[in-house]
């Protein structure tokens, strides 16, 4: 049975992300223009089109560009890239509640916005590509949790230590799940 979040762990996600948010522009030194300059948005499960829900992880960003013609010629198209960060409900929850005595939903929550984040900073600032080799991808995994705890350290606390520890290279909190 699919799970979904209910009213209780909406709001809990939505600060995370406002939370992780001004933490990733505080580390990045971006002023609040410089990040809305990324465009995105968060969808949960529930919201979610086909092709944008995906087993296996606890969010992924699907990316679509938008083109408009300026003045009618092609050369004078102007567009934008926009991400859309895809939330796995079934399979946050699952995990938390699979771990519910050392993960809490609020933590890993914060953990998923911050590194979502700056995957739409790096892809936005051509960091990286976005349609990058499988390898690539996976370096770039590890590249973005040391940033993203980097990022957390000054809201570094137990409950938030414990998720950066399961993200470790050590520990798989994909284990939690699988």
């Amino acid at each position: 049975m699919i799970r979904y979040f209910n009213a209780t762990h909406i709001p809990v996600a939505a600060r995370a992300f406002s939370d992780a948010e001004k933490l990733v522009s505080r580390h990045f030194r971006l002023s609040e223009n410089d990040l809305r300059k990324n465009k995105y948005d968060v969808k949960t499960l529930a919201f979610l089109e086909e092709h944008e829900v995906k087993d296996g992880a606890f969010a992924h960003l699907c990316k679509y560009s938008y083109e408009k013609p300026s003045d009618g010629s092609p050369e004078g198209k102007e567009g934008f890239d926009f991400y859309r960060v895809c939330l796995q409900d079934n399979i946050i929850l699952d995990a938390v509640e699979r771990a519910n005595t050392f993960i809490k939903f609020s933590p890993l929550m914060l953990y998923i916005a911050a590194h979502e984040l700056i995957h739409v900073l790096r892809f936005g600032s051509g960091a990286i590509d976005f349609n990058a080799s499988l390898q690539e991808k996976e370096q770039e995994e590890k590249i973005v949790h040391n940033l993203t705890r980097s990022a957390l350290q000054p809201v570094k606390q137990n409950d938030l230590e414990i998720v950066l520890d399961c993200f470790s290279s050590e520990f798989s909190i994909s284990d939690l799940y699988n």
